[in-house]
């Protein structure tokens, strides 16, 4: 990808998380009521929390993807990863705050003790996180489904909550979800319209290996997040409805070319029980 078409999908998104920003302040933790919380909206914050604090971890991941130290790679190439790396560093800093909310939103409404939280989100924060995606191409595709699955499931379970302050919190989580797969997506397609071709089978790697963050490593991951979809209505294979319009969306505009098969590769996934 070229420094220009790089740089101009970049800093748009970095100014938009400035100007809308927020912070811990803006909500009025004092207004939390806990009696409206279900068990099962308890158990919702509780496996979202250990989702969003694996910061370290995620970002760890996302600057191996794009190196920006060694004499041995072109100047050219770290001019083009350092313009990822300040989008990675501003998406950390949101999903720091997200993982900073919802602990405070925990000990708000007493779902767990501060310093009992603070030990079980350290002891699943120390699990290694990698995902098979060995080029910038996945990585994007990757983190493109993930954050519109997690944008999904905030709105989804904002829906079906009761409590006010959670309600609010989620609101500003799913914006925050919304702007950063906004540039995942921009990325992708900037790769499918450069070489349709040549992207197919990464994308198609992507999608048969794709598991949300956290899968293989947290206790309990599968039966909890099945709980947790159900409680909330949701199921994250809607996310790649949003790689099928991306495809359909340039299939329409350039007669197939390469990636036609893929749309309807997708598809297929999404009718998978």
């Amino acid at each position: 990808m070229g420094l220009t078409v790089v740089r101009e999908a970049v800093a748009p998104v970095v100014q938009r998380g400035a100007d809308r920003a927020w912070s811990l302040a803006d909500l009025d933790w004092r207004q939390v009521r806990p009696e409206l919380l279900t068990d099962e909206d308890r158990s919702a914050v509780r496996f979202v929390t250990f989702i969003e604090d694996h910061i370290p971890g995620y970002l760890t991941w996302l600057l191996r993807t794009a190196p920006v130290d060694g004499s041995d790679l072109p100047t050219a190439r770290v001019a083009v990863h350092r313009e990822y790396v300040r989008f990675f560093i501003a998406w950390a800093y949101d999903e720091e705050r997200h993982a900073a909310a919802l602990t405070r939103y925990q000990e708000a409404a007493a779902v767990d003790t501060p310093d009992a939280l603070r030990l079980s989100l350290a002891e699943a924060g120390r699990a290694h996180f990698d995902r098979p995606c060995p080029d910038l191409l996945g990585t994007f595709t990757y983190t493109m489904l993930q954050e519109k699955a997690t944008q999904l499931f905030y709105q989804r379970f904002r829906a079906v909550t009761r409590e006010p302050v959670l309600r609010r919190l989620l609101t500003l989580l799913a914006r925050d979800e919304a702007r950063h797969f906004g540039l995942y997506s921009q990325l992708v397609e900037a790769y499918v319209r450069r070489d349709p071709k040549a992207a197919a089978p990464h994308l198609k790697d992507v999608l048969r290996t794709f598991r949300m963050p956290l899968a293989e490593t947290l206790p309990r991951y599968r039966r909890w997040s099945l709980d947790v979809a159900d409680h909330c209505g949701y199921d994250h294979t809607e996310a790649y409805g949003a790689l099928e319009r991306l495809l359909r969306r340039y299939t329409d505009s350039r007669g197939g070319d390469g990636v036609d098969d893929l749309a309807t590769f997708v598809t297929s996934l999404r009718a998978l029980p």
